[in-house]
């Protein structure tokens, strides 16, 4: 079986990729709402195939249908329940939302990420105002980014676990083709508040390593002390992270006339993962 630290490894190197997507910024050409919203049906299909079958199917052949299922109840609710209790900031095209409790005032603020250098020096109170402006905005898109990222490396580390290596690699290599353009998808936005372009490209690499890393290691170590948690534990990342597919993924891509993109996009990204899954396991 693998061991913890490749695990950490192979997560880690998973999340990174995420800075991938946000290589477009450093030339600065306009991204149209077209490749933004096909980008994220891309993202959507990726998802919901790793979760059928390289979570739900693989948990079915270790043990019951009847504990996938309710992990992947328990799994999708939890997300559901946490994206109402936890305040947090999703990333729109040129723009962001406000879900658990953050506010317009907080969406209204990321106008100025990475705008308080540039503007000269300021009183005491206003600097701390800032700064503490600042914290919670970037607590805000944490908050957002561990409800999407920590399923991905809590199937990871699920898989590893469970002695399922051939699951685990093709776990890992989707959700590192996933990550692009999640990565893509969080680093626009971010990129409108007129950050730097090095900023940007770390905590888009950021944002996909630190929940993926933490969560792989917890999914790695809790089906560790028992194989038999791993139909239940695969149902959770599996329900999950389809939860994440249709609550945000989805709604994101469309509605801006540009369904179709997002579909064909979806379409194939789910194709690529039944190609993906056939080449690894052969």
């Amino acid at each position: 079986m693998t061991d913890l630290p490749t695990v950490i490894g192979i997560a880690a190197v998973t999340g990174l990729v995420t800075g991938l997507g946000a290589l477009p910024v450093f030339v600065r050409a306009r991204v149209s709402h077209r490749t933004y919203d096909a980008a994220l049906g891309l993202a959507a299909g990726l998802m919901v195939a790793a979760s059928v079958f390289g979570l739900i199917l693989p948990g079915t052949e270790e043990g019951s249908l009847t504990a996938v299922l309710f992990g992947l109840l328990v799994g999708g609710f939890g997300l559901l329940v946490g994206n109402r209790l936890i305040p947090h900031l999703h990333a729109r095209y040129r723009g962001w939302r406000a879900e658990g409790g953050a506010t317009r005032a907080d969406v209204a603020g990321m106008a100025g990420t990475g705008g308080a250098a540039e503007d000269g020096p300021r009183e005491n109170g206003d600097s701390t105002a800032t700064i503490d402006a600042t914290l919670r905005r970037a607590l805000l898109v944490g908050g957002a980014i561990t409800l999407h990222n920590a399923p991905e490396g809590l199937a990871i580390g699920v898989a590893f676990a469970s002695g399922l290596e051939e699951v685990a690699l093709v776990l890992a290599i989707v959700i590192g083709l996933q990550n692009v353009p999640d990565g893509f998808a969080f680093a626009i936005p971010m990129a409108e508040t007129g950050m730097s372009n090095l900023r940007v490209l770390a905590y888009t690499a950021l944002s996909g390593t630190v929940p993926q890393v933490i969560a792989a290691t917890i999914g790695f170590s809790l089906v560790s002390l028992s194989t038999g948690l791993f139909p239940a534990a695969a149902g959770f990342a599996a329900g999950a992270m389809l939860a994440v597919v249709f609550r945000e993924l989805v709604p994101s891509s469309h509605g801006h006339g540009y369904a179709d993109a997002a579909t064909a996009a979806f379409l194939g990204g789910f194709v690529l993962l039944v190609v993906v899954d056939a080449v690894v396991t052969v």
